[in-house]
C-alpha cells in the first residue's frame, strides 16, 4: 500500500487563495503548483515589467522548492506560461541567471492571458532529496 501525497506548507510565500496545496509530495516526487508573481506579502507584481513578474514567479517557485528540502538541482522538469511569445528571449535570460547549472526539461507555452493579468506563470515536478542526504 503508497503512502497518501502529502501537502507542503511554505511558510515563505503567500498561502493559496484557491483549494490547492503549493506543493504536493508523493512517490519520491514533489509536484509544484503553479506559481504566479505575487509577493510574500501578498502584494501584487501583475502591473510591472514582464522580467519582474517572471523573477517573482520563480523567486516563489524556488521557496516552494525549499520548503520541501529540495533546491534546482532536483528539478525535472518545469513548465512556464507566458503571454506573448515575445517575452520568450527574456524569459530564456532570467531562468539560465536563477537556475545556474541546473538544467531540468522544460516547456515554455505561449497563452493568451493568465489569472489577474499576470504575464507569466511557473509550475514544475522535481525528485524528492532523500531523507538522508537532504537537499
Amino acid at each position: 500500500m503508497s503512502a497518501l501525497p502529502r501537502p507542503i506548507a511554505v511558510p515563505a510565500i503567500l498561502p493559496p487563495q484557491g483549494h490547492y496545496s503549493p506543493a504536493v509530495a508523493h512517490a519520491g516526487l514533489i509536484h509544484l503548483s503553479g506559481q504566479l508573481g505575487v509577493r510574500p506579502d501578498g502584494a501584487h507584481t501583475n502591473h510591472l515589467p514582464f522580467e519582474d513578474q517572471a523573477r517573482q514567479a520563480l523567486c516563489n517557485l524556488l521557496a516552494v522548492l525549499a520548503a520541501a528540502g529540495a533546491s534546482p538541482r532536483h528539478l525535472i522538469k518545469v513548465t512556464a506560461y507566458i503571454v506573448g511569445v515575445a517575452n520568450w528571449p527574456a524569459f530564456n535570460a532570467l531562468y539560465a541567471e536563477v537556475m545556474g547549472e541546473a538544467r531540468p526539461a522544460r516547456s515554455v507555452v505561449p497563452v493568451p492571458e493568465l489569472h489577474h493579468g499576470y504575464l507569466v506563470e511557473i509550475d514544475a515536478l522535481a525528485a524528492a532529496p532523500a531523507d538522508e542526504g537532504g537537499a
